[in-house]
């Protein structure tokens, strides 16, 4: 699963939209330090990233690294506000849903372009869709959010009509993500792998000028563009002539890089080495990522994981206090819930996600996983063992719940490696356990992960249950109270059934030299660029 952040709908709808937000964390999206120093136009920011997926398509990339260029390439129908959750007016500058969500009609500005000159039409916005609908699971998450399309109706050069075969209360933030960000029609005569080599031509304030794997992206700001969502500080073009990405793997050369003014920013600097910035001359900012929480995803197709006690066991068996006090950050926070504290209808489930390690013990004895000469369980001569292939950092998380599962008699093997090696490895469904989290500002990420229907559930039932109900339930109604009480009883069956092993919440920390202003969060804690300038040294 995609690693690396947090949004409900309401009832009403031409113009702007209130979500619900419950029991949010810290989500303020400030960035850079406090001051009254007037932008500049002009300069160049280099900002390091961990991973490089091998994909920069927004309409393809699911990796955060990605994320962090594409999203500056697109603009969208319409924008979330990082604080209240509304979802307001961008491409579109009106927009109506209908009263079982099952419609939804925009109204596009005028004046707006690709990158390419083409105009940001109803026809485009037609073309886009049909094209994530055909990219099928190379578009992991577009795809989940157009499931169930029925129709798009185009009615003039400015309006068109999305929609679906039932209710979908989801589909309006979906809008505003960087997944349904909108790409010139051009973009759509191109391969998959031309996409995701930057070839696309983007409808945002940046556009790709080169792209090498492994080693560095560049974008150029494009002049003219002058339709900023009104979340932004200021509208026009974007401040910085150019933004490279460099690919730096090791933590210790991203500090090292920063330190010495290779590079400008990055939010890859490791838990160990963040206080080394806490001084003058950086500055840094934290935001939790909504969506579903780092987990560990039992395979329920492998026979000893479709046993409900030893899923249960391993998930009381895991100390998520410790593991986030001793290894990540002040801000970084246990997990409580499937979902993290920062989206829409989140609810704490602290009462039912326990670590409990007696009652783990207890639940394995009573299914028959007796102790071993080493303290690893058996039963009929198969060790309680498994394995997770891993990329996500900080690595320690997962050798820490090595450590503690191993005191419940239960030997998790890890393998770090490569993200490419990870997909690759993962890629037939045969494992154990895989490992990640699913950033979405909207409580449909639990039906996206967790859905027995969802081609990307990585927990592979095959059996729909009273779950599945709730999960396609909560996705059909658009009434908050109701979708609350929805949304509790799927996490809370996530929790109680055991296919949901949480560990802990990420967030996203940038940290950067002073001279740089204005980079800050969106409301999914993607990065964004377009108010972000540089200061002369």
């Amino acid at each position: 699963m995609p690693s690396t952040a947090r949004p409900g709908p309401a009832l009403v709808l031409l113009g702007a939209v209130a979500l619900v937000l419950t029991a949010c964390g810290s989500t303020a999206p400030a960035a850079s330090p406090a001051g009254d120093a007037e932008p500049v136009a002009g300069g160049d920011l280099t900002f390091a990233i961990s991973v490089d997926s091998g994909c920069i398509d927004p309409q393809q990339v699911g990796n955060n690294d990605a994320i962090a260029i594409a999203r500056q390439t697109v603009a969208s129908l319409t924008v979330q506000d990082p604080d209240s959750g509304e979802i307001l007016p961008w491409l579109a500058e009106e927009f109506d849903v209908n009263d079982d969500a099952t419609a939804f009609t925009f109204t596009l500005r005028e004046g707006a372009t690709y990158a390419d000159g083409a105009p940001i039409d109803a026809a485009s916005v037609k073309t886009n869709f049909e094209a994530i609908q055909a990219l099928g699971a190379k578009s992991t998450l577009g795809s989940s959010y157009l499931a169930g399309l029925q129709d798009i109706e185009v009615a003039d050069d400015r309006t068109v009509t999305i929609t679906f075969e039932r209710p979908s209360a989801q589909f309006l933030q979906a809008t505003s993500t960087f997944s349904l960000g909108l790409l010139s029609p051009a973009t759509a005569g191109l391969t998959p792998e031309e996409r995701c080599a930057g070839e696309y031509i983007g409808s945002g304030p940046f556009a790709v000028a080169s792209y090498t794997v492994g080693d560095r992206a560049v974008l150029e700001r494009r002049d003219g563009f002058d339709w900023a969502p009104p979340t932004s500080a200021h509208q026009g073009d974007a401040y910085l002539d150019t933004i490279t990405y460099l690919v730096v793997p090791e933590a210790g050369n991203r500090t090292g890089s920063l330190q010495s003014g290779q590079i400008d920013a990055t939010t890859g600097i490791s838990t160990a080495d963040a206080a080394l910035f806490d001084t003058d001359g950086f500055w840094s900012t934290t935001r939790a990522n909504p969506g579903s929480v780092y987990n560990l995803y039992a395979n329920q197709t492998t026979p000893i994981l479709a046993e409900k006690d030893v899923r249960l066991a391993i998930q009381k068996g895991i100390d998520r206090e410790t593991i986030t006090s001793t290894l990540l950050g002040a801000d970084d926070t246990p997990a409580v819930s499937p979902l993290a504290s920062s989206t829409p209808f989140f609810t704490d489930l602290s009462d039912v996600l326990e670590f409990d390690p007696d009652a783990a013990r207890d639940l394995l004895e009573q299914a028959g996983w007796t102790e071993g000469a080493d303290g690893i369980r058996e039963k009929d001569g198969t060790p309680l063992r498994f394995h997770v292939t891993y990329w996500q950092t900080p690595k320690e998380v997962l050798e820490l719940v090595q450590q503690q599962l191993r005191e419940i008699g239960v030997d998790l093997q890890l393998t770090f490696a490569a993200i490419a090696d990870v997909t690759a490895a993962n890629a037939d469904g045969d494992y154990d356990f895989s490992y990640g989290n699913l950033t979405r500002a909207d409580p449909d990420v639990l039906r996206t992960v967790f859905g027995v229907d969802s081609p990307t559930n990585p927990t592979q039932r095959t059996e729909r249950n009273t779950l599945d109900d709730a999960l396609d339930a909560q996705s059909a109604v658009v009434d908050a109270t109701e979708r609350q009480q929805l949304v509790d009883e799927a996490a809370r069956q996530l929790i109680t059934e055991g296919h949901s092993i949480p560990i802990y919440e990420l967030s996203t920390t940038i940290t950067a030299a002073e001279r740089v202003q204005g980079l800050t969060f969106e409301a999914s804690s993607r990065l964004d660029f377009y108010d972000a300038w540089v200061a002369a040294e």
